[in-house]
């Protein structure tokens, strides 16, 4: 098997047809309700078109949850409101129906697909589809050393994408991708940092489960610690997510990368799929139009990655919780643009040549017509003879 390069990525991915965006929004032009009106959703609808490469849109129809899980080893400096290797337990709550994510999916009748990448307990505790991909048992400490090796990292990027390629081959329309993870805001905020040259401080947030400010501290020391880590390599993108990225988030950015490259829509969730998401950039720059931000988080990386990527959320309800919650709340958003986009009817045409409220009174009476015929000597001229 060949060195995968991530750079590779930038020729197979196109962005979205703007020809089909177009004829959307010539479409949306004609429809009845007012341009403008929809707020919002006029702008997911041409998005949706554009990704389908069809007008109208056709309806998201088979939407998916796909959960990417793993443990990290930098949740021992006590960073995260979890204790370090409680990843199983977030993917036992999805699995059994209790997390959150597992709840509204449930309710909006949307599957749900937990990845096993790198959670840190026997793989026989879990299902064999979830766990027979799994890359390592939990991520390295990345203040003090590599999330990963060279060959790990390329196999967790390469899970990624045969997940993308499932998902796809299977007809799933648009994902809603989110994570499984203790500590791994910690990873996340350290590329963000480093991609964006952002120092610790900045972009340190208090993960989906809260911290104190003494956590805050120690979790701010370990993303510094990350940091000088990160920028030696920061021209490589899979040497970065290597040496402080984790299973689940180089998984996360292949999946992102091949999703774009089978023109698969995907809702980012929190800062996780964000950083990654932002690491996936920087290997392809056309990527990012494939993507919607689901929501806001409240992680202050999460908002420098999506400045960074030119991406708006569509929700900003507080939720934290992570697990792909947020980002499968905006999911009736974007149903809901598809089916105002196809299914609002268009307005009627005008007349070419409208008639006159009141006819002229002056063609009301016509000048009457003489039809007698003007009298006409039919004898010929007289030659000079008869003169």
């Amino acid at each position: 098997m060949s060195r995968l390069n991530l750079d590779d990525f930038s020729d197979l991915i196109e962005r979205p047809d703007s020809g089909t965006r177009r004829d959307a929004e010539e479409r949306r032009e004609r429809l009845a309700v007012a341009p403008g009106a929809l707020g919002r959703l006029d702008e997911l609808g041409e998005w949706l078109a554009a990704a389908q490469g069809a007008v109208p849109v056709r309806p998201v129809e088979r939407p998916r949850v796909v959960l990417f899980a793993g443990d990290h080893g930098v949740a021992e400096l006590d960073v995260s409101g979890r204790p370090a290797g409680g990843t199983y337990g977030l993917v036992r709550g999805v699995l059994d129906g209790t997390s959150p994510v597992a709840v509204l999916a449930r309710r909006m009748n949307v599957p749900v697909r937990v990845v096993d990448a790198g959670v840190d307990c026997d793989p026989g505790l879990l299902p064999a589809d979830v766990a027979r991909h799994r890359v390592r048992r939990g991520s390295g400490r990345i203040d003090v050393e590599d999330a990963l090796t060279p060959e790990e990292t390329e196999r967790a990027v390469r899970l990624g994408m045969a997940v993308a390629d499932e998902e796809a081959d299977s007809g799933t329309d648009l994902v809603v991708l989110g994570d499984l993870s203790v500590g791994g805001t910690t990873a996340a905020a350290t590329l963000i940092a480093a991609l964006c040259g952002t120092d610790a401080s900045v972009v340190t947030g208090r993960g989906g489960a809260g911290i104190d400010d003494l956590a805050w501290m120690r979790k701010c020391a370990a993303v510094r610690d990350a940091l000088r880590r990160a920028r030696p390599v920061l021209g490589d993108q899979l040497e970065l997510l290597g040496a402080v990225g984790g299973a689940d988030l180089a998984a996360t950015t292949g999946f992102l990368l091949q999703s774009a490259v089978r023109r698969m829509p995907v809702i980012l969730d929190g800062v996780v799929s964000a950083a990654c998401a932002l690491v996936a950039q920087r290997a392809a720059f056309r990527a990012p139009d494939w993507w919607l931000a689901g929501q806001v988080s409240g992680e202050p990386a999460q908002s420098k990655a999506l400045d960074r990527m030119a991406l708006n959320p569509l929700l900003d309800h507080g939720v934290t919780v992570g697990e792909g919650t947020g980002a499968l709340l905006a999911l009736p958003l974007v149903q809901a643009a598809a089916a105002f986009a196809a299914e609002l009817p268009e307005k009627p045409e005008k007349p070419a040549h409208p008639a006159h409220d009141k006819a002229d009174p002056a063609h009301d009476k016509a000048e009457p017509v003489d039809d007698r015929a003007d009298p006409v000597d039919d004898r010929a001229d007289p030659g000079p003879e008869e003169r």
